[in-house]
């Protein structure tokens, strides 16, 4: 019985040494080591990154991200030129105030933004069947071919042909030519209208860009490149928005930087001695606008200008001539006097505060819409001085609709103009003691019409 009861004594003190080795104590010391082993295995993992994926991996991924949208975004054709316009629809422009309104791409604005425009498609009768993406340059699109140096990618919503809406499309790029600093010149033009592929423009119009930049223009047609393989470019700049944006001082100084350009393609860089002389010249049409009477019309103008003195009286036909004779003739003129149409376009090389003279058929007030004011708006622009214009009264082609009928406009559009000599005669006599006072007042402030440095800003 006593053996029995010191081996119960045994067992209840093994209970009590068990109990201890699991005491709270114990318990809270295992708990610490092991967050220890797992703050030490964490520190340990921060010094061993998991290395990345391989290069070639990303570049897959990246080419894979590329999305190529139509050209033309058939979803604002209601309202095309608003906003983005309907050309390159889901991008924005780069404008500082007063400045251009362009995109470039690689983006100078947006740190880290190396991706190129990528183009893909060469369809001339339908511009949603042409495309463009951004690309990273280590993801290009598979099969991409890639223009080095710098690309001019112009949107024109009418026409390249005719000179004012060519020169209109294409002013910009000489505008941002100008803020660059280094005056680049591009290697090749891609022209877009309604985001269809054009391959020319007018000669007028491209032989002033090359006086400009200095080199005949190189217009792309991917003729190497295969059925939807994508084109990217090493660097890129879209315009799409004409002059919008730009102010007049802007617009002036891209306008006397042409012209500037002009005269000393044209080898017309000798300075000439300022005088009082005024040079008055009609630029004629034929067919559609031209005047009725042009003899009578030449004689009224001529009259006035023989009673002014030093008054040189010029007849000429811009279709007669060529661009240099053009930049001569223009720089020689005071006082330009011509009907509504591209010939227009002219004014644009002649000195600053030369005066125009514009003449419509009947009918363009009531009908022809806000574009009747373009040259108006453009001797603002490049600074010369719009002294009105004469509206014909009557029409040789009678429109058989109701008076105000915008069919009438296809008739009245190809009009010719009239004459009222009366008018004219008071018109000229204004126009050209304005312009003789003017003259007379520089001659004796300055000694020679200085040919300026045509520089970039």
């Amino acid at each position: 019985m006593v053996k029995a009861l010191q081996q119960s004594k045994s067992q209840s003190r093994t209970t009590k040494t068990t109990n201890n080795l699991v005491s709270p104590k114990l318990f809270l010391y295992l708990l610490s080591i092991s967050a220890l082993l797992f703050i030490l295995f964490h520190i340990h993992s921060l010094h061993h990154h998991v290395p990345p994926p391989p290069s070639s991996i990303v570049a897959a991924k990246l080419r894979r991200s590329v999305t190529f949208l139509p050209l033309k975004d058939l979803r604002y054709s209601n309202k095309a030129l608003v906003g983005h316009t309907w050309f390159m629809s889901s991008l924005y422009d780069i404008q500082e105030e007063g400045e251009v309104q362009y995109q470039q791409f690689p983006s100078p604005v947006v740190d880290g933004d190396e991706r190129m425009l990528c183009l893909k498609g060469r369809d001339t009768h339908d511009g949603s069947w042409n495309y463009y993406g951004l690309a990273w340059p280590e993801g290009l699109p598979e099969n991409a071919r890639v223009k080095k140096g710098v690309s001019f990618v112009s949107y024109n919503h009418y026409d390249y042909q005719n000179i004012w809406h060519g020169l209109s499309a294409l002013m910009p790029f000489v505008a941002w030519h100008q803020i660059q600093g280094k005056c680049e010149v591009p290697e090749r033009w891609i022209l877009y209208h309604w985001g269809e592929l054009r391959l020319r423009m007018g000669k007028w119009v491209s032989t002033l860009m090359e006086a400009t930049f200095g080199a005949p223009l190189q217009f792309e047609a991917f003729e190497d490149i295969s059925e939807g393989q994508p084109v990217c470019f090493e660097k890129a700049v879209v315009m799409r928005h004409n002059e919008g944006g730009m102010s007049r001082q802007r617009r002036m100084e891209t306008y006397d930087f042409m012209r500037c350009k002009a005269r000393l393609f044209c080898n017309l860089t000798s300075p000439e001695p300022l005088s009082a002389a005024v040079g008055m010249t009609m630029l004629m049409r034929t067919g559609p606008r031209s005047f009725r009477n042009e003899t009578t019309v030449v004689e009224i103008f001529g009259k006035e200008c023989a009673k002014v003195a030093g008054c040189r009286l010029t007849v000429a036909y811009s279709n007669n001539l060529t661009f240099c004779e053009q930049v001569s003739l223009m720089g020689k003129t005071d006082i330009l006097i011509s009907p509504h149409g591209a010939q227009l376009t002219n004014m644009i090389l002649m000195n600053r505060n030369s005066s125009v003279m514009e003449f419509f058929p009947k009918g363009w007030l009531e009908l022809a819409g806000i574009g009747q004011y373009v040259y108006h708006w453009l001797a603002s622009w490049s600074g010369m001085r719009h002294q009105g214009a004469w509206r014909d009264p009557n029409s040789t082609l009678p429109c058989p609709y109701s008076p105000g009928d915008r069919r009438c406009m296809s008739i009245y559009k190809a009009g010719t103009i009239g004459y009222n000599r009366t008018h004219f005669s008071e018109w000229a006599k204004s126009v050209l003691n304005e312009v003789k006072m003017r003259k007379m007042e520089e001659a004796t402030k300055v000694t020679t019409n200085q040919i300026h440095e045509c520089s970039c800003i």
